[in-house]
């Protein structure tokens, strides 16, 4: 997980600490489009008090992970029953929502085109991974490890970053899930999806990056 000081960047703590990214929206700082600002740029840059927001963000990191099990049989099965399972539902129905509000309202300044390709490439992207983790990572586990298990959560690593980056591109395309005035139940519907659905993939990782694999790591 990235280091929560004033050099690290919005954008990286956005993709690693869950709630992060509703505390910069709230605050109206985007770790999209100026994911590289520090934070203490971005704190100057909206008149903000940079140790109220590094408090405001370290509060969330003393509460991520507490309503996850922590032993580590458990926390699997809460991985795969809370997220896995969620995530392959929620994009099932956002991915067509999403080519709905784009059809419809292509032609709006503030539509989000390129949104369905980008959660169709998040949807490839996870199904690969979570399958991986699965058929391969999560029954090591579960037998108490293997000295070559480093590798495998490598790759998994590497492809959580590349997760994170479809995940700025969301945000990017949406204008940081901010809708239009006068926005439809669709569109509506679509943004308060997306941002939960964002969220839940956020905590997922961190639960993974900073509680799970470490344990195998140091082993």
């Amino acid at each position: 997980m990235t280091p929560l000081t004033l050099s690290a960047s919005v954008g990286d703590i956005a993709s690693d600490l869950p709630g992060a990214a509703e505390v910069f929206r709230r605050n109206g700082i985007s770790f999209c489009c100026g994911g590289a600002l520090t934070l203490a740029d971005a704190a100057a840059k909206q008149g903000l008090a940079p140790e109220t927001l590094l408090d405001a963000l370290q509060a969330l990191i003393d509460a991520a992970g507490r309503d996850a099990p922590q032993e580590t049989l458990p926390l699997i099965d809460h991985i795969l029953a809370r997220y896995h399972e969620t995530h392959r539902d929620e994009l099932e129905w956002l991915i067509p929502l999403a080519q709905k509000v784009e059809t419809v309202h292509g032609d709006h300044d503030e539509a989000p085109l390129g949104l369905t390709e980008a959660l169709i490439a998040l949807h490839d992207e996870l199904d690969s991974h979570m399958l991986k983790e699965e058929q391969v990572l999560f029954p090591m586990m579960r037998q108490g490890g293997h000295p070559m298990i480093v590798h495998p959560i490598g790759v998994m690593r590497h492809e959580h970053d590349s997760a994170a980056e479809l995940l700025r591109e969301v945000e990017r395309i949406t204008r940081g899930l901010s809708l239009p005035e006068g926005a439809c139940r669709s569109w509506t519907a679509l943004y308060t999806g997306l941002t939960k659905f964002s969220e839940d993939l956020v905590r997922h990782m961190h639960l993974e990056n900073s509680i799970l694999f470490p344990r195998f790591e140091a082993a």
